[in-house]
């Protein structure tokens, strides 16, 4: 966790205290921006996503996909770094999905956390072809 602390006496009275910033909500917001990003397929790598698949099929395990997979942060008092793994659509360019992403998740955190983004460091682990089978499908057998 980080924290923001303000000035004490005579400060304007939204400075007086401190704001405290758990590095799941740096996380969360890095992993939503990076998800809107045209040709981002998935975040995580392959392994990841499917454990979180099987998990969230196990009932009371949390439901819903995580946010945060393929997503971590160093969160500091005024700075963020960021490391993603991401899984980009067959045909897209990925220099400039990564230059989309590098964008869109420094100028969520920068805005919605108020901590500079030093760096966002994209590992592309995977090409989703347009035949493959997508997160979540069920494989069909032939008989």
């Amino acid at each position: 966790m980080t924290e923001n602390t303000g000035v004490g006496r005579g400060g304007a009275p939204g400075s007086r205290g401190r704001t405290v910033i758990a590095d799941v909500v740096v996380e969360k917001i890095a992993g939503m921006a990076a998800r809107d990003v045209r040709g981002v397929y998935a975040l995580g790598s392959g392994f990841a996503r499917s454990m979180g698949s099987v998990r969230e099929r196990m009932p009371g395990a949390g439901g819903g996909r995580s946010v945060t997979r393929g997503v971590s942060v160093e969160v500091g008092e005024k700075q963020a770094a960021i490391d993603l793994e991401i899984v980009v659509d067959y045909g897209v360019s990925i220099t400039d999905v990564a230059g989309e992403v590098r964008e869109s998740v420094i100028s969520a955190v920068e805005r919605m956390a108020g901590r500079d983004v030093v760096e966002v460091n994209i590992m592309v682990s995977d090409v989703k072809l347009p035949d493959e089978e997508g997160e979540g499908e069920e494989r069909q057998r032939i008989r």
